[in-house]
């Protein structure tokens, strides 16, 4: 799975796929159940790991990308499918006028990710913003409003997980309400927010933050104070740019990978009584 993460690291799934329509999902779980096996949907691969040993199951990517605007009162409706980066999408649309998703620059994952992680960053989420998800839901594809998600810091009703004989709910699609701004005033934003996130992040293999942040707090300022910025373990190493960055140097192991985060979240726990959670996904 190193391939299809953005870790570059991680051992072997027993099958991986990359529907690219709804057609194309139904056919495939309905393989996985006739064959028996467990079921996980990524995105892009950037905020999760698979485990040295491998997982014994199906690994698929969604792939789906349209999207649709539509006119809503003096806001703006765009529907876009769940495999599309958002990154991408936040410019395309700020491009278009059309604001609300500028935080998104830069962001490596795709809209289905961030509706299942709420993911956000300079002062933007994904739960603002979000109107509605389209999920298939054991073969049944249901619109759920933002209220069942039951939304929280990176946390959503659908990170909790499945039992092991159902393949879990799937993002078709979600839709985003916007507003019409100036395009050059967007545009300069997103360069302001690019500029920014080069500035404090690492460049290299990594899945971007691997701690949330405790409340009131920095995991990146809790681990560089407890004296591990840089610390390596083999081609593993926490960053000495961002200490919630855990850089792959070339070659990493997921164990060398995970040791680091149990490291890290040892020594914060010893010194400073703060017990770090993860943001990122382990599966095994």
């Amino acid at each position: 799975m190193g391939r299809h993460t953005s870790w570059r690291a991680g051992g072997v799934a027993r099958f991986y796929s990359e529907p690219s329509s709804l057609e194309e999902v139904r056919s495939l779980l309905a393989w996985a159940t006739d064959e028996g096996l467990p079921v996980v949907w990524i995105g892009r691969g950037t905020n999760m790991l698979v485990d040295d040993q491998g997982f014994p199951g199906l690994i698929a990517s969604y792939r789906a990308q349209d999207w649709q605007v539509a006119e809503q009162d003096a806001a703006v409706l765009v529907r876009i499918e769940g495999g599309a980066v958002m990154a991408g999408m936040a410019r395309r649309l700020a491009a278009m006028g059309l604001a609300g998703l500028e935080w998104a620059e830069g962001l490596p994952g795709t809209v289905g990710g961030a509706v299942v992680g709420n993911a956000g960053c300079y002062g933007g989420d994904t739960a603002t913003l979000l109107q509605r998800v389209e999920l298939l839901v054991d073969g049944t594809l249901e619109q759920w409003p933002p209220a069942q998600l039951m939304y929280r810091y990176r946390h959503s009703l659908l990170k909790v997980a499945t039992p092991s004989d159902r393949p879990p709910p799937l993002v078709v699609a979600a839709t985003f309400r916007l507003e019409r701004a100036d395009p050059f005033v967007l545009m300069e934003r997103m360069a302001a927010i690019a500029a920014e996130r080069k500035r404090k992040t690492p460049t290299g293999s990594s899945c971007g933050s691997v701690f949330k942040n405790p409340p009131g707090d920095s995991a990146g300022r809790l681990i560089e104070a407890a004296g591990l910025k840089g610390r390596s373990i083999g081609a593993a190493q926490i960053s000495s740019v961002h200490a919630n960055y855990i850089m792959n140097r070339g070659g990493a192991t997921a164990t060398e990978i995970q040791a680091l985060i149990v490291l890290a979240r040892t020594v914060v726990w010893e010194r400073f009584g703060v017990a770090l959670e993860l943001e990122v996904r382990i599966l095994s």
